[in-house]
C-alpha cells in the first residue's frame, strides 16, 4: 500500500522521526532569483520528493518550484498553487503569466506558486528519443497504413521504456497529487487552494480525492471528466467536434456574402469534405506545408470551435487548393512567456504525456484488432476525428501501468468553469467533472468558445475572483453568457497544446 496522507504541519522533527516521509516534508528551500529579467520577487527553488512514494528512502527526483510574492495585505490568505495543464506542460512559469492576468484582490489574497510537475521541464524530466516523426500521434485509421501505425505505437513504448524503464510507472497523477502535498508541508501551508487549467483539473480533483482535509479553494477551468480518462478523453474529441462542426456549417451559411462558402449548412459541408477529397487525391499546398485530407481533418476538429476561425480557415484552404495565395490565414496564440534556460529532452512534452496516460489507466485495450475495429466503427459515426482519436497509441504496448486509475466521487467544495464549445475538454467532459464532484459548482459559460476560462475577461471571472477572495461558492450550479464578440472568436490564453505533428495552428492535449 503506498502511503498517500502527510502530516499537514511542518513542525516536523516529530514529524522526521515518526514519518518515512518527514525528510521531505521539512525541506528548506534554496529560493533565488529565477532570472536575471524576472522580478526580484519571482523566486525558484528545487526540492526532492521520492521517485516512488511506497519506498520514500529509495531514489528522488528534483521537482522545481517557484514563488511570486504578489501581496503584503494583512488579510494574506496563503498559497494559490497552479497548473496549466498537459500532461507535460510545465508551470513553473504560471505566477509570471498569471500575475499579468489575475484581479489585484485574487494576488493580495495569494502569493502565485507554480512548478513543473514530475517528468516535466525542470523536475527530473524525462524523454524517449523519440524523432519528430515519432512524436506525430495524429494518426488516422487506414487499412493499408495499419499495420505501420502499430509499429509506431510498439516503438514510442519500447523507446520510453529503454530510456527510463521502472521510472515510467512512477510518473503519473497520483504521485503528483502527492507532489502537490510536499510542496504545501514545505511552504508551510495547512491547506492550499488551487487553479489548474485543463489536464490541471483532472490533477486537483485526484488531490481532492487523496488529500480532502488539505483542499481549501479550488478553481478548476476547462475540464476533465474523470471517468474518462485517458482513452475515453482522446475519444470525446471527436463526439465534441461534430456538434461543432454543425455549428459551423449554419454560421458560415448564414455568412455567405462574407465567406462565400455555400448558402445552406448542407452546402458549407459539401464545400469542406470536397476539400478534404482533393487533398486525399493530391496534397493541398498551404503556404509551403503539404495538407492531406486526413491532415484536414485532425487540423479542423479543434478550429471549427471557432466558428469565424474555422470559416477563415477553409476560405484560406480554397483559396490554396485553386493555386491561389491563401491570404494571412489563423491567428496564432499568445506566446507563452519564455522558460528560464533549462535544458530538457526535445521530446519532453510527448514522454511526459504519455507517461501519464499509460501509467494512470491500466486498461488500456492490449489487442490492435480492437484499435482497428474501433477506429472504424467511430470514423462512421464521427467523420471528421473518429477514427483518430480510436486509432492504436502507445498506451498499447506499455508495460510499466502505474496504480489504480484513481475514482473522483467526493464532496469536496470546487468551483468548475467550462466553455461550452471547448475543442479540448467539450462541454460534457465538464458536466461528467461536476457530476463526480458532488461539492462543487459549476460555471457554464453559454456562448463561450475556446479552452480556458479564467483570465480570458470571461462573464465566468466575477463568480470564480469573489470565489478565491471570499471563500464564497455560488448556492448552485449557474451559467452566464459570452459577449457576442467572444462567441465567434476563440481563447487565446496560451495553454499548453503540443502535439499537433507539425501541423499549423491548435495542437492537441489538455
Amino acid at each position: 500500500m503506498v502511503p498517500v496522507l502527510l502530516p499537514a504541519t511542518a513542525s516536523a522533527t516529530a514529524a522526521a522521526t515518526t514519518d518515512p516521509l518527514g525528510r521531505y516534508l521539512t525541506q528548506k528551500p534554496a529560493w533565488h532569483r529565477c532570472a536575471p529579467d524576472t522580478p526580484a520577487a519571482f523566486r525558484c527553488a528545487t526540492v526532492k520528493v521520492p521517485l516512488d512514494y511506497g519506498r520514500p528512502g529509495g531514489k528522488k527526483l528534483d521537482l522545481a518550484i517557484s514563488r511570486w510574492r504578489t501581496s503584503t495585505a494583512k488579510d494574506h490568505r496563503g498559497v494559490l498553487l497552479l497548473n496549466p495543464g498537459g500532461p507535460g506542460g510545465s508551470g513553473l512559469d504560471m505566477p509570471l503569466f498569471l500575475g499579468g492576468e489575475l484581479p489585484k484582490s485574487v494576488k493580495n489574497t495569494y502569493d502565485l506558486v507554480g512548478f513543473d510537475p514530475r517528468g516535466v521541464g525542470a523536475s527530473s524530466p524525462v524523454g524517449c528519443g523519440l524523432t519528430d516523426k515519432e512524436q506525430n500521434w495524429q494518426r488516422p485509421y487506414k487499412a493499408a497504413t495499419f499495420a505501420k501505425d502499430v509499429a509506431w505505437a510498439r516503438t514510442v513504448a519500447e523507446k520510453c521504456q529503454a530510456r527510463q524503464g521502472g521510472k515510467l510507472r512512477h510518473i503519473s497523477t497520483r504521485n503528483t497529487a502527492r507532489d502537490m502535498d510536499v510542496i504545501r508541508a514545505v511552504l508551510g501551508e495547512k491547506k492550499i487552494s488551487y487553479l489548474g487549467y485543463s489536464y490541471g483539473t483532472y490533477l486537483g480533483a485526484v488531490y481532492t480525492q487523496m488529500f480532502p482535509g488539505r483542499t481549501d479553494r479550488f478553481v478548476l477551468d476547462s475540464a476533465v471528466d474523470p471517468a474518462r480518462v485517458w482513452r475515453g478523453m482522446i475519444q470525446v474529441w471527436a463526439e465534441g467536434a461534430e456538434p461543432a462542426f454543425a455549428r459551423w456549417t449554419e454560421w458560415t451559411a448564414r455568412h455567405d456574402s462574407a465567406y462565400r462558402l455555400g448558402a445552406t449548412p448542407e452546402a458549407v459541408r459539401k464545400t469542406f469534405y470536397d476539400l478534404v477529397a482533393q487533398a486525399d487525391r493530391k496534397p493541398i499546398d498551404l503556404d509551403g506545408t503539404r495538407m492531406t485530407g486526413d491532415d484536414i481533418r485532425a487540423f479542423s476538429r479543434a478550429t471549427f470551435f471557432s466558428v469565424r476561425d474555422g470559416a477563415e480557415w477553409i476560405v484560406s484552404l480554397k483559396k490554396a487548393a485553386a493555386g491561389r495565395p491563401a491570404g494571412p490565414g489563423l491567428r496564432t496564440p499568445a506566446p507563452v512567456p519564455p522558460s528560464f534556460a533549462r535544458a530538457t529532452p526535445e521530446d519532453n512534452g510527448d514522454a511526459a504525456f504519455w507517461s501519464v496516460l499509460c501509467a494512470d489507466q491500466r486498461d488500456w485495450p492490449r489487442d490492435p484488432e480492437q484499435y482497428r475495429a474501433d477506429a472504424i466503427r467511430d470514423k462512421k459515426k464521427y467523420p471528421l476525428y473518429g477514427d483518430f482519436g480510436s486509432s492504436i497509441k502507445p498506451c498499447a504496448f506499455w508495460k510499466t501501468a502505474g496504480e489504480r486509475t484513481t475514482k473522483v466521487d467526493n464532496t469536496v467544495r470546487a468551483l468548475i468553469l467550462q466553455n461550452e464549445w471547448d475543442p479540448q475538454t467539450p462541454l460534457t467532459s465538464g458536466q461528467g467533472l461536476r457530476r463526480a464532484m458532488k461539492g462543487a459548482k459549476m460555471v457554464t459559460v453559454t456562448g463561450g468558445v475556446g479552452h480556458g476560462v479564467y483570465g480570458t475577461k470571461s462573464c465566468a471571472d466575477k463568480t470564480a475572483t469573489a470565489y478565491l477572495t471570499t471563500g464564497k461558492l455560488p448556492s448552485k450550479d449557474i451559467t452566464c453568457k459570452a459577449a457576442p464578440e467572444a462567441a465567434g472568436r476563440g481563447s487565446l490564453l496560451p495553454l499548453p497544446l503540443p502535439g499537433s505533428g507539425g501541423l499549423p495552428g491548435p495542437g492537441s492535449r489538455f
